[in-house]
């Protein structure tokens, strides 16, 4: 399930238009001729758009097909479509090849709409130049935001030519909005961006109040919907990009799509595979990605900036402070940089001028010549193909972009062919994330540096496609993942299959389906991907994140992660390890963070060798407070606690129940206050949450 909330209306509006034709059809030309189509819509089809400068950067022209080898993984591929664009100030047909009589000017059409996501024909743009603005505007503070707007206003104005054909999109809570088709009015552009500029959000319904949702199998809980698992990472950008990518595809030409964001860090809680799926996605609709920074060039100031409190103890004067400050930055960039890189665009971090980005899109797409050819590598493994791109003449500089990913097959197939399928995914840099899933872990001492990480993998119910057999609805679900060390080597395996059933698929279609499992970790990094397989229609889901355990040995107060969760269960025997499992019972962990008023928060944690009185007991204090901002909100009772419950694995438990009913509907910050009074030392564990 995909965000398409800003498309919808594009769709009737392309049927409206008249845009969906027949397939490959082509305009007239002048004189009646008509311009033979040199792209079909077939997947088999790999399109390459190709820059030729010479010495000086200028573009060149009058390349024949005859002086391009292209090359992919090192084995030469029969080039089997040629087409040369060229964008003028003066919008004209381009030119099938060199020698082609002069086109002429044609008029200035009605504004162009956006393609449907749905696969359709092929849409012919000749001689235009297609730009989408989008405006990152969930993320970015007001201050980037009028900045990103007022260059975009300043491009409409002086830079923007009968040519060119811009369209205005944004990205908000819910998704990809779109306030603008393509269109070359300077009014309706200017309406748009004001729009952006004001509120942020482009979107019909970007003011109706959000569905009340929960987690996993609480019976009095609604439909959670895939928002849910992206609330809290920035995978909710990365889908708009694809949907704007698949958006896109239809239409023939090359096309630049200018992200204005304030970079993209992704924690350990974020899908890697979605990023590598956005950027696979753009490629395979000849789409450029040119990603801003509107941040600007920032000072890293040392001790932090004014309007945040002063750091405090050794790493300021250290250096180590200063240090992190960098990283946080370079780490923000390195996503923009990217899909910059990966789909044939340029990034511009750290300026303040951003007219650069629109001489860069000008100059990448006045002249450029598309290449077709169909592989001669028909396995659809997924893996990712290298392209190299020659043209006959040493002293010209080819642009183009550096590769894609191979289609995948998902046949039925065989009990044996299916495992090689699960595996393939597992193994494979971009696997598919056609079923929505999410992971969490967490980890908790078990013994002398020795740590057990639950995992637990969550799928949307309303994305499972449950059969009747007898009298209930019933769906198996096959569960591979793989956990490896900072050197690649597997640690950890799962492999397992699941049956769902309940008396009726409504039911489960109104919550999440949830797994548990877990693994023994010593301290270290390590990278954790699952991938879940529906054994009905054979859709695939993954999810690739970042597992850090750490070395409680140094840290003053050593604290398990803070776990929550809105209800309990009966204690599992696969799981005999895990902390979570106390008393008969085990506390289900929620992946989302999101619950309804009507729920219980149960919260666990645990405290591992804290210090003792001289009549050898502890006494740790605790309490729970829930921030909106900066204003404390809610605070739970203080909590002592002088035994150590667990004393084989030298812990000190921690539970708590606060009715969710306390808390108004909002996004908290929670901070476990933890404080050792017999050493005096503290910490503060903090998860973010969202009451409904």
């Amino acid at each position: 399930m995909r965000r398409r909330r800003g498309l919808r209306k594009l769709m009737a509006v392309a049927l409206a238009t008249g845009m969906a034709g027949p397939a490959g059809a082509a305009p007239a030309g002048p004189q009646g001729s008509a311009r033979v189509p040199t792209f079909g819509g077939g997947v088999s089809v790999v399109r390459v758009a190709v820059v030729v400068r010479d010495k000086g950067g200028a573009p060149v022209r009058g390349l024949a097909r005859e002086d391009f080898t292209i090359l992919e993984d090192d084995k030469p591929q029969q080039i089997e479509a040629f087409h040369f664009e060229e964008v003028t100030t003066e919008r004209r047909e381009s030119v099938e090849a060199p020698g082609a009589p002069e086109p002429a000017v044609l008029k200035k059409p009605a504004p162009t709409p956006l393609a449907s996501p749905v696969p359709g024909p092929p849409i012919d743009l000749p001689g235009r130049r297609l730009v989408v603005l989008l405006f990152d505007a969930a993320a970015m503070e007001p201050e980037q935001l009028g900045r990103a707007v007022d260059s975009a206003q300043r491009y409409v104005e002086k830079r923007m030519s009968e040519a060119d054909l811009l369209a205005v999109a944004s990205i908000g809570a819910t998704g990809l909005a779109v306030g603008q088709d393509f269109t070359s009015d300077r009014a309706l552009l200017r309406r748009a961006l004001a729009r952006v500029a004001g509120a942020g959000d482009l979107s019909d319904d970007a003011t109706a109040p959000a569905a009340d949702t929960s987690d996993t199998t609480n019976a009095d809980a609604f439909a959670p919907d895939t928002s849910e698992l992206d609330l809290f990472n920035v995978d909710v950008r990365l889908h708009a990009i694809e949907d704007l990518a698949a958006a896109l595809s239809p239409i023939q030409q090359k096309k630049s799509v200018i992200y204005y964001g304030n970079g993209m860090a992704r924690a350990t809680t974020d899908n890697q595979v979605e990023l590598r799926a956005a950027i696979d996605r753009a490629v395979k609709a000849n789409v450029a990605i040119y990603p801003v920074d509107a941040r600007g060039l920032e000072a890293v100031v040392p001790g932090g900036e004014a309007r945040l409190a002063s750091s405090s103890g050794a790493d300021t004067f250290s250096g180590r402070a200063l240090q992190r400050q960098f990283d946080q930055q370079l780490t923000s960039q390195d996503t923009l940089a990217a899909l910059a890189s990966d789909t044939g665009g340029r990034s511009f971090l750290d300026t303040n001028d951003f007219s650069g980005v629109y001489e860069r899109v000008l100059a990448d797409t006045s002249a450029y010549y598309v290449l077709g050819y169909s592989s001669s590598n028909p396995a659809q493994d997924g893996r990712f193909r290298r392209l190299k791109v020659r043209v006959s003449r040493p002293d010209l500089h080819v642009e183009h972009r550096s590769g894609y990913y191979a289609p995948r097959d998902f046949a039925h197939a065989r009990h044996e062919d299916r495992e090689h399928q699960l595996e393939d995914q597992l193994l494979s840099d971009l696997s598919v994330t056609d079923l929505p899933v999410a992971l969490q872990t967490s980890y908790f001492r078990v013994g002398d540096n020795r740590f057990y990480v639950p995992l637990s993998i969550v799928v949307p119910g309303g994305a499972i496609p449950f059969v009747r057999r007898g009298d209930r609805d019933r769906v198996t679900l096959d569960v591979i993942g793989v956990v490896r060390d900072e050197a690649r080597r597997a640690v950890a395996r799962l492999r397992d299959t699941v049956e769902v059933s309940a008396q009726g698929s409504q039911e489960v279609r109104r919550k999440n389906v949830q797994y548990q499992n877990g693994f023994v970790l010593p301290p270290g990094r390590y990278r954790a991907k699952v991938v879940v397989r529906e054994n009905e229609n054979g859709t695939f889901g993954s999810f690739e994140a970042d597992v850090t355990v750490p070395d409680l040995r140094k840290a003053e107060v050593k604290v398990s992660s803070v776990v929550m969760g809105t209800q309990v269960q009966p204690a599992p025997r696969r799981n005999p390890q895990s902390p979570l499992a106390r008393d008969g019972t085990e506390l289900v962990p929620s992946v989302t963070h999101v619950v309804s008023a009507r729920q219980t928060l149960y919260f666990y944690y645990e405290v591992y060798d804290p210090a003792r009185t001289p009549a050898g007991e502890p006494r740790l204090l605790t309490t729970l407070s829930f921030f909106r901002g900066r204003v404390r909100r809610y605070e739970t009772p203080l909590v002592e606690v002088t035994r150590v419950a667990a004393p084989e694995r030298g812990a000190a438990v921690f539970q708590f129940s606060v009715p969710a009913a306390s808390l108004k509907p909002g996004l908290y910050v929670c901070q476990v206050n933890v404080i050792d009074d017999v050493a005096g030392r503290f910490a503060f564990p903090r998860l973010a949450l969202l009451v409904r």
